[in-house]
């Protein structure tokens, strides 16, 4: 059976089942036979002679189009999840003991193992009231996980600091410079403008439950049941404060930045191009705004940028076309990559708004530069048997910041007329 390598993080290689590669075939044909019933309806409206039943035929293949492609994603992000690191062996106190003494604390509430290690390590940040730190390997687990179903935070930069904050100095504008000859004199160059910028870690919590007889089987696996149930909640979290959070208790989007016409760009702004019309993409070569949004960035961030939308706002783009005539959306080119557009990849953000007046439902930049995720250490998890009886809940706690880090690199599609 010939290997499937996933496109994932670079520090993840993932090799899909046989199953991925049947389904990826699928999405190749689909796609085909979609360009087919697209290209009829488009001869239709140019004969003035419109069919009803074409049109609804497109769109049942874009539904199928759009469910292939989901289920797809789901068979790579489950060959990306990563298993929990195996227990030391070498007789030492370390993770295996904290492990043991999670274990303990989350099945029975004791603590004793849990102070222990605590007071031998001097820790005085946790405690029966704040919880109790999950072992490392949990967390790794569920961080890794994030990267997977958080779609902006696969494609951010990221940061993980020990502090509440995370202040990151750059400067606004650089030294002056100028060509010169071998023996004349130098002038003296400006100093640069220095400026900081503060990523706060904010508190993101999910609360899990479970029955006293889930708990005490010990063949479940609970370490990996609280990160399983975590994981979908947190990113789901993420994912729209990434997008749209406001700042206040959470991290601040980059669609939530001060939003000015690319022509007057300038730092501390995010610049927008328009599609031209009110509500929607021009009906005539609507592919040439996108376009227009491409080469609004700079050469040094497009060589790295990326397209991120909705499954609503790409099914729109992939009915588009090019001035030759070819499709300018392309399904992924291997199990478990992304669409393309443009030559491309695309990322799909739920979070991000459908096509409507006044909307920004397409952004491109180079996000790996433009947006920073700042995580802070630590997975704090704090057993209650008491508040939601015969059942007890996990509180679980996790502190997460983000924020625009380049303002540049990442620009926005506006639906306006100008």
């Amino acid at each position: 059976m010939p290997e499937i390598h996933c496109d994932a993080s670079p520090e993840i290689k993932t090799i899909l089942p046989h199953e991925a590669q049947v389904t990826h075939h699928e999405v190749m044909r689909l796609f085909e036979t979609f360009k087919e019933a697209n290209d009829t309806r488009l001869a239709e409206i140019e004969r003035r002679a419109s069919d009803v039943l074409t049109e609804e035929k497109l769109a049942r293949l874009d539904r199928a189009l759009d469910e292939r492609l989901a289920r797809l994603d789901r068979l790579a992000l489950e060959a990306r999840r990563p298993a929990l690191a195996p227990e030391r062996r070498d007789g030492r106190a370390g993770a295996s003991e904290h492990k043991a003494a999670f274990e303990a604390y989350i099945r029975s509430g004791e603590t004793t193992g849990l102070r222990t290690l605590e007071t031998r390590a001097l820790s005085v940040g946790s405690g029966p009231d704040g919880g109790y730190l999950a072992p490392p390997e949990i967390e790794a687990t569920v961080t890794q996980r994030l990267s997977a179903l958080s779609p902006i935070r696969a494609i951010a930069g990221i940061r993980q600091v020990s502090g509440a904050t995370f202040k990151r100095p750059f400067a606004r504008t650089g030294p002056a410079t100028g060509w010169v000859g071998e023996a004349a004199a130098r002038a003296q160059t400006d100093s640069p403008v220095l400026a900081e910028q503060v990523f706060p870690a904010m508190e993101l919590y999910a609360m899990p439950a479970a029955t006293q007889t889930l708990i005490d089987d010990a063949a479940v696996d609970i370490e990996s049941w609280i990160a399983g149930e975590v994981e979908t909640v947190f990113a789901e979290q993420e994912g729209a404060a990434f997008v749209s959070g406001n700042g206040v208790n959470k991290p601040t989007g980059f669609l939530t930045q001060t939003l000015v016409a690319n022509g007057a760009w300038e730092w501390g702004k995010i610049g927008f191009t328009v599609t031209g019309e009110a509500a929607a993409f021009p009906e005539d070569d609507p592919a040439d705004v996108l376009f227009d949004l491409i080469y609004a960035l700079k050469a040094g961030f497009r060589q790295n940028g990326r397209f991120v939308m909705n499954r609503k706002t790409q099914a729109v783009v992939r009915k588009m076309k090019d001035g030759s005539g070819a499709y300018v959306w392309s399904p992924p080119a291997q199990a478990g990559g992304a669409a393309g557009l443009f030559t491309f990849p695309v990322t799909e953000a739920e979070d991000m708004p459908d096509i409507g007046a006044g909307t920004t439902p397409i952004a491109f930049g180079d996000f790996r530069r433009g947006y920073l995720v700042v995580d802070r250490l630590g997975l704090r998890i704090l057993r209650d048997p008491y508040s939601a009886k015969p059942y007890v809940l996990f509180y679980t706690t996790k502190r997460v910041g983000g924020g625009v880090a380049d303002y540049d690199a990442i620009k926005l599609l506006k639906v306006a007329a100008s």
